[in-house]
């Protein structure tokens, strides 16, 4: 039986996080919004309140930072938790609802409030997500406690991780790092960034290895902060790597090119923040859902889920559309994470959710807008800055296109040499 109901132990944690997005992050939104590059010094607070709960086993994971695939996980005692579906034959034994599935959840609800807020909270980075993804036990307990940025885009290299040029060089017990990176979410503030980067060019995506760099580095210099559409609270930053040394202990995984292995694992590091990106789009998407809802039934226009659509007007058949996109996007997030937490492959599953999610977004966003007209256009509201913040979740960790373009490949079982 599949019971799609919040674990019971992710209750609290799923309530915190709406209440953060309530009571804190709504309120500050707009000022941040035009305080670009700002740091929301709010936000010190809230991380202190994650990591009591971290610490005191009351959470799994607020956010990016309680990523990962666990494989013997204490959370195997809720066998017919979020995600049973195909799988549920075999759930009584093998069902475990973990950090990946409460992150996603946790994600959904801050990002109610704010999106750029979510980004900006320390030590719940993307990076953090990459470290809990591939790092070895040692790193996990060294990096455990600090905040990591994740540097993957390029100038020359976008969605096409496979073309990074920035290259690692070994010398001695160190790597000489070269190259520049951009659009770095949360690269200033942060107090370690994850760099991607190719030990041979000529072998792709098979030789690219993420390394822990830190921000101090002297190797690692901030370029710029760019000025943003969206996520305006979120600092983001381009960076040089100029013969930029870091000890070998410090490459996530293995220090070996598995020509054999197809991705990297670096690559897996996908597997893991696809899933929480989907779910900053999905709980973006409730936001607006909600909004809109409420603007419009002021307004005297108000759906009725029990009347067939034709019957009902443009703004309220609109709204009964929009809310089923959200479900099947909110299901997809939620299956890709529990498959991660389950051990299971979740390539194809992450790419769905992230590429449903992020379109569902920016066309939730912008619908919702024409549909309260002047006044979802106007400051007044949230929803012109949701429909500007919407955008990047349609791009980051991968584009629509790359994100279809991965589905196709899986579905019908060809390489990326043989479907560009």
């Amino acid at each position: 039986m599949i019971d799609l109901e919040v674990p019971k132990k992710f209750v609290p944690l799923v309530r915190q996080a709406a209440g953060m997005a309530d009571e804190v992050f709504r309120p500050i939104s707009r000022k941040y919004d035009l305080a670009e590059h700002e740091y929301p010094r709010e936000l010190d607070l809230m991380s202190a309140v994650i990591d009591g709960l971290s610490e005191s086993g009351a959470s799994q994971g607020a956010g990016a930072s309680g990523s990962t695939r666990a494989k013997d996980d204490d959370s195997a005692d809720e066998p017919a938790g979020v995600g049973a579906g195909r799988n549920s034959r075999s759930a009584s034994k093998t069902n475990k609802n973990g950090a990946n599935l409460s992150s996603v959840l946790s994600i959904m609800e801050t990002c109610r409030g704010d999106v750029g807020l979510t980004l900006s909270l320390p030590r719940q980075g993307l990076g953090n997500a990459a470290i809990a993804a591939v790092a070895n036990d040692e790193q996990k307990e060294r990096y455990g406690n600090r905040w990591a940025a994740m540097a993957i885009t390029e100038p020359d290299t976008g969605s096409d991780s496979g073309n990074i040029r920035t290259t690692a060089t070994k010398d001695g017990d160190e790597y000489v790092l070269n190259g520049e990176k951009i659009f770095v979410t949360s690269g200033e503030r942060a107090e370690l960034v994850v760099v991607w980067a190719t030990l041979d060019r000529s072998l792709g995506k098979k030789a690219i290895k993420s390394f822990v760099v830190e921000r101090s580095n002297p190797g690692l210099k901030l370029v710029r902060l760019e000025h943003k559409l969206g996520i305006r609270a979120s600092d983001t930053a381009a960076f040089t790597l100029d013969n930029c040394r870091v000890p070998a202990q410090d490459l996530l995984g293995d220090p070996e090119i598995r020509t054999e292995g197809g991705f990297g694992g670096a690559m897996q590091t996908f597997d893991n923040t696809r899933p929480l990106v989907a779910a900053m789009a999905v709980g973006l998407t409730r936001a607006c859902l909600d909004l809109t809802a409420s603007l419009l039934d002021k307004a005297g226009v108000e759906v009725d889920n029990d009347a067939p659509i034709p019957t009902q007007s443009y703004a309220q058949a609109t709204l009964v559309q929009l809310e089923a996109e959200y479900e099947a996007a909110y299901l997809l997030t939620l299956r890709a994470a529990w498959m991660a937490d389950n051990g299971k492959p979740n390539s194809m599953q992450a790419s769905m959710a992230k590429a449903k999610a992020g379109r569902t977004c920016v066309n939730v966003a912008l619908k919702c807008v024409e549909l309260c007209g002047a006044v979802g256009y106007a400051e007044t509201e949230l929803l012109e800055k949701w429909a500007r913040d919407s955008k990047i979740l349609d791009i980051f960790e991968g584009t629509q296109q790359i994100q279809l373009l991965v589905v196709a490949r899986r579905l019908l079982e060809l390489s990326s040499s043989e479907l560009k």
